[in-house]
């Protein structure tokens, strides 16, 4: 039956003026909760709504303060929403400044939980609550796939590539990659790589850099250098400049631009505006697709060579992934969007880590002298994962800078069925649900009041004494490389690069950021900092 705000909530004695007001509420309940107007069963509200009224009597004006706090328990805490725009008001004003916007309405609320209705979108929970993020991740893990939303916003990327993908795709390509990346033999051509490539390339052009007192955008080189590595791991190639004074490879390019634009696709206030815009071919979707086909065209001819040379030679022309996936029979366009997804996890996750680590240690000098002690005490040969392993401090603080900075700002999953998360937040089929490593950082729920202090201590199972054992903190405590089924499955991989590239840099040479204002963190599909970082690059009095 249609509902009537003007009909049939009118008639239950005397009180009848406040059975419309308490209709009313259930309507936004309702509403708040994915339902149309036309759609709300007018008679089991109006069952609900009577039931109230006998059950509180006389006592009708408490009965409506109890039914006002269950309004708001079902609506979520979030930001003023409004009849069919939603908070787009709200939203707008803080485009430039989402997620401390976000961080700012979860402290406020009691279970770090938020709850976003705008128009266009359907309704968005955000949470920083760890409980729900293991409920999400692990528990009922099967409710909360990526979603048809999610994969729409980065499949002509992506294509149906491992990290966009769910169900049975996701479980195929899960297991040649776990395969793949369990195999002693790939570390050893990771660290056999990434010893070539930052003793023979990286250094030596710090080296340089550090003679012209030339300034420079360490982000960028840390950049560089990732996509390098990646690419070598990944497809056996290496076309990569480190020179900053050389403009970067147009591969590198493209990936910068399809990657930017397909983010910016999922934080537009209204979605219906990159639909058009792709439609009609135009502006930002125009360079989407540009740069789209020039990845392709670039992945699928190194995939043709590759296949040409192995069929010719009969042998397996490498350890690193494209060979693999080769030999496993794979489809060509199951191996493209497979290696595109790897790059775009391996590209800037781990150069945007270590350019904000480099920024708070030259906020925190003492810190910085720690783990120059910590390098020296652990050799100068870096090269094997033992001694990598040693580097506890170093960890810590790597950790330290993925919780106030994380490479992923958050991660949206999309509800397949109704659902309460453990915290007593609804959740309706189809809903987005988003957890959020940039907000948990900056809850003091999680971390205490001096979360949003670069103490790598915090670290250590006894923090005054950081030579000690690192703790065993929970992954849905600090989700920065997803955890459950669809944890990162380079997590080990991404520790030993950013390690031995932070302590090969650090014993050598002195960061020194030029200017004194704090970066501005963007959080696009992975977070970067705003213009990069500009450094002078100083070469150390005493190399230890």
């Amino acid at each position: 039956m249609r509902a009537n705000h003007y009909g049939s909530a009118a008639v239950v004695s005397s009180a009848g003026h406040v059975l419309c007001y308490v209709y009313l509420l259930h309507c936004n309940i309702l509403k708040a909760r994915g339902f149309g107007l036309d759609t709300i069963p007018f008679n089991e509200v109006q069952t609900s709504i009577s039931m109230d009224l006998v059950k509180s009597g006389p006592n009708v004006s408490a009965n409506i303060t109890d039914m006002k706090t269950r309004v708001s328990e079902l609506a979520g805490h979030g930001p003023p929403t409004y009849p069919i725009i939603g908070c787009l008001i709200s939203f707008y004003k803080n485009r430039t400044r989402l997620i401390d916007w976000y961080t700012e309405l979860i402290a406020e609320s009691d279970t770090n939980t938020i709850v976003i209705n705008r128009l266009g979108t359907r309704r968005t929970v955000v949470t920083a609550n760890s409980e729900n993020v293991e409920y999400m991740l692990k528990t009922n893990f099967n409710n909360f796939p990526k979603g048809k939303p999610f994969t729409e916003i980065l499949g002509d990327f992506l294509g149906y590539g491992i990290f966009n993908v769910d169900g049975e795709l996701w479980r195929i390509q899960r297991k040649l990659a776990s395969q793949a990346f369990s195999t002693n033999s790939l570390r050893e051509f990771v660290m056999s790589t990434l010893e070539e490539e930052v003793e023979n390339r990286f250094l030596p052009s710090l080296e340089s850099l550090a003679a012209a007192s030339a300034v420079v955008d360490l982000q960028d080189l840390l950049r560089r250098l990732s996509f390098n590595m990646i690419c070598k791991v990944s497809l056996g190639v290496d076309h990569c400049v480190l020179d900053p004074s050389q403009l970067v490879s147009p591969p590198n390019k493209a990936f910068d631009m399809a990657s930017e634009i397909c983010a910016k696709r999922g934080a537009a206030p209204l979605l219906l505006v990159w639909k058009v815009k792709k439609w009609l071919g135009v502006g930002s979707e125009k360079k989407l697709r540009d740069a789209v086909e020039e990845v392709h065209a670039y992945i699928e001819e190194i995939i043709r060579n590759r296949k040409k040379k192995m069929d010719e030679s009969q042998e397996n022309c490498g350890e690193d992934l494209l060979s693999r996936l080769i030999l496993a029979g794979c489809d060509e366009e199951v191996i493209r969007d497979m290696i595109i997804n790897f790059i775009m996890a391996g590209r800037d996750t781990t150069s945007a880590a270590m350019t904000w680590l480099f920024w708070l240690l030259s906020c925190h000098p003492v810190i910085e002298q720690e783990l120059l002690k910590e390098i020296q005490k652990n050799d100068k040969i870096l090269s094997d994962y033992e001694s990598l392993e040693g580097l506890k401090l170093l960890k810590a603080s790597l950790c330290e800078s993925m919780s106030l900075y994380p490479p992923v700002a958050w991660d949206s999953k999309h509800a397949m069925v109704d659902d309460m998360l453990p915290d007593g937040t609804l959740v309706q089929a189809g809903d987005r649900v988003t957890y959020f490593p940039y907000g948990m950082g900056r809850m003091e729920a999680l971390w205490g009041k001096d979360c949003i202090e670069f103490r790598p201590s915090r670290w250590f199972i006894e923090p005054s004494h950081q030579g000690g054992s690192l703790k065993k903190v929970s992954p849905y405590k600090f989700p920065v490389f997803q955890a459950g089924p669809r944890i990162c499955l380079g997590r080990d991989m991404a520790f030993i690069q950013m390690k031995y590239v932070v302590a090969s840099i650090l014993r050598q040479f002195e960061i020194k950021p030029i200017g004194s204002e704090k970066p501005i963190f963007v959080p696009l599909l992975t977070a970067h900092m705003a213009g990069g970082l500009k450094v002078l690059i100083k070469k150390r009095d005493h190399s230890i």
